[in-house]
């Protein structure tokens, strides 16, 4: 028989969707949820305490074998063993799972059962609406809700405007915050997305201030860094993916800064995550419109032309990361192709 303490593990983000999935561990597992990964190591919380534990090797291939890993947000099976070590035997089916593909096209998980994800970016030299569009199609893909948080309201350049400029690009149905960090009316302003059972991610460059917003809302103590002179640039203090959990009941997954990524997506997901651009595409004169050169484009004459650039370069990097290795070289031949025909023009023209 499993003895299950909801009330411990609801301070902790156990909802419906996991909860009615008990019925598959097994006799004498203990339920709990990943903290922090450290390689081999893994952090588990049973909602009084946290404990270190290791997966079993067989569930790791598991895992491996279907493209996932175990992810900070994960609730898991464990079973308590010889010499008190602590295995991870089980992994229960997460509402969601948040992953990005590497150049390379390896899928790598970030973090799971999240209910929103606080897109961090500052509003100093690291005010990027281009990556912010990433970041919200990365999370939309995942079906977890995007809020744009701007950091350093107090410090930073042109704050009205910016503020002005985001909320007309984007969708307005995402919410666009101005914080300072180190103020505790951050808290107040994030409360909405931190109830009791909400469990938020974290995700920014390095040095906008996720750590130091992460100690605001949960009095977490994470180590923070500075950003360089020069370009406004941050450092990577945040060295691993952590949970932690807030006064008022919510969960909060700190990250490290992504540096370069793609969204796990195919180009259907995508397209639903730039929705303006697919609403306008219905006016376009042609049913296959590119939005490019067409005559008769609606999106064009509608949409910021940076977002459509956006748009159209995240399209690419999908349509690259879902192909196979045949599939590059058969475009690498076309293209080689079409270069040495332009070529030959070009002396025939010249001669």
């Amino acid at each position: 028989m499993i003895e299950i303490d909801f009330e411990s593990l609801r301070s902790i983000g156990l909802n419906n969707s996991i909860a009615s999935q008990l019925s598959a561990l097994q006799a004498g597992t203990l339920l709990m949820r990943i903290t922090e990964v450290q390689r081999d190591w893994l952090t588990l919380h049973d909602g009084a305490g946290e404990w270190p534990a290791r997966a079993l090797p067989r569930l790791l291939a598991d895992l491996t074998a279907s493209d996932v890993s175990l992810a900070v947000g994960d609730w898991v099976g464990a079973e308590l063993r010889e010499q008190g070590e602590l295995w991870i035997t089980q992994r229960l089916e997460p509402f969601n799972h948040l992953a990005r593909r590497a150049n390379d096209g390896r899928r790598q998980s970030l973090a799971s059962n999240i209910d929103t994800a606080l897109l961090v970016m500052g509003l100093d030299h690291d005010f990027n609406i281009r990556r912010l569009e990433r970041y919200i199609a990365l999370v939309q893909a995942a079906d977890v809700a995007p809020v744009a948080v701007l950091t350093k309201a107090d410090i930073g350049t042109d704050v009205e405007s910016r503020l002005f400029e985001l909320q007309q690009r984007l969708p307005s149905s995402i919410p666009v915050i101005a914080v300072n960090g180190l103020s505790m009316d951050a808290v107040a302003q994030l409360n909405p997305w931190l109830g009791n059972g909400q469990t938020v991610c974290l995700l920014g460059a390095s040095g906008t201030g996720k750590s130091t917003l992460t100690n605001t809302l949960s009095q977490a103590a994470q180590e923070t860094g500075g950003t360089r002179k020069g370009d406004g640039r941050g450092r990577h203090t945040t060295m691993a993916r952590s949970l932690h959990l807030c006064a008022n009941g919510g969960c909060i997954i700190d990250t490290p800064g992504l540096r370069t990524w793609r969204p796990d997506a195919d180009e259907e997901t995508l397209a639903a995550t730039f929705d303006d651009i697919g609403l306008l595409a219905a006016e376009c004169q042609f049913r296959d419109c590119h939005h490019e050169l067409e005559p008769g484009c609606a999106v064009r004459e509608a949409i910021d032309p940076d977002r459509l650039r956006n748009y159209h370069k995240l399209l690419r990097e999908v349509r690259r990361s879902q192909q196979t290795p045949l599939d590059r070289i058969a475009e690498r031949s076309k293209w080689k192709v079409l270069g040495k025909a332009a070529a030959e023009r070009g002396r025939q023209k010249r001669s």
